[in-house]
């Protein structure tokens, strides 16, 4: 038996979002997908569920000032502050590239303000290449945008509002684990017209060097990442997942096929996989390839059959 490990991300959509595998990588872990076609091939990207793209803002970014990233117990704190190529070039350069690609490709998106959310989902509405928008409304590692219009729910409602009213695609909004109350915003993102949720970004976190005396990072605060933030990815894709109808995209130390499995039976429709990918190139691969073995193992000939089966059966 071959499993069928297809998900629909946008089943309300016009347009869909139909995933060969509920696996993709996390945005900014993954560059724009061309170093990994270059070492796995063309048929490395096709084994891929969808490709995300790093945040991709409105003017080029350098980004932050280094040290960006510094390891920590059980993962790592980073604050690359969105450096990318900005949208013109995404348009003219990137967009043709991925157009050539079988697998979709979700373009995340980091507006300062809630009016360049919908200026630049409408800038890459209909351009071939591009099959859905993330609204980046949760960076910890900006000034403006990203977390701070995240950690507002009425913020989060409005910029949601701007992207969907100027494009066709599909948009997923992409949460902030750093409030009190995540699923309020996920309501609020999902009742402006989101297809998904994509939860979590990365914890705020901090680190300092001792010897120095002195915060390990420029900017003292960064994004905690890797298994040490799993459990609090998995809770709230669970109470995200029991509280709206669009599917939910788990993210958040995952490494294994395993840790895949947990998110997709807390009610995950798919995931998302970052800092292993450091550490495991092939982390994508190995886990896409897991859950068809543990598919075919336990009888599953549908992986959507699995989606919430570890949550409280509905009452009659």
């Amino acid at each position: 038996m071959i499993p069928d490990l297809s998900v629909d991300l946008a089943p309300g959509h016009k347009r869909g979002l139909l995933l060969r595998n509920p696996v993709m990588p996390a945005s900014g872990t993954f560059s724009w997908g061309f170093e990994f076609e270059h070492h796995f091939g063309p048929e490395g990207i096709r084994r891929l569920g969808a490709v995300v793209s790093k945040g991709v803002t409105m003017e080029p970014r350098a980004g932050n000032r280094q040290p960006r990233v510094a390891e920590t117990p059980a993962g790592m704190l980073n604050s690359i502050g969105l450096q990318n190529v900005g949208i013109d070039a995404c348009i003219r350069d990137l967009a043709p590239q991925w157009a050539r690609w079988e697998t979709p490709v979700i373009v995340n998106v980091a507006g300062d303000t809630i009016d360049e959310f919908g200026e630049m989902a409408r800038m890459l509405d209909g351009v071939p290449g591009i099959a859905a928008l993330e609204l980046n409304i949760s960076c910890p590692n900006v000034d403006t945008g990203g977390m701070e219009i995240g950690q507002s729910v009425e913020a989060s409602a409005r910029a949601t509002r701007a992207a969907v009213r100027n494009t066709d695609l599909p948009v997923i909004v992409k949460l902030t684990p750093n409030v009190t109350d995540p699923v309020a915003l996920a309501k609020a993102c999902e009742a402006e017209g989101a297809a998904a949720i994509c939860a979590i970004n990365t914890v705020l976190g901090m680190a300092i060097d001792v010897d120095r005396r002195r915060p390990v990072l420029p900017r003292a605060r960064g994004g905690l990442s890797g298994p040490a933030i799993k459990p609090i990815a998995l809770r709230i894709v669970y109470d995200v997942a029991g509280a709206v109808r669009i599917p939910v995209i788990g993210c958040g130390g995952i490494a294994t096929a395993r840790d895949a499995l947990e998110f997709l039976m807390a009610g995950a429709s798919a995931v998302q996989v970052g800092t292993a990918t450091f550490a495991n190139p092939r982390a994508l691969l190995d886990i896409v390839e897991g859950l068809e073995a543990w598919c075919a193992a336990e009888g599953v000939a549908r992986i959507a059959d699995i989606i919430g089966c570890a949550r409280p059966a509905p009452v009659a």
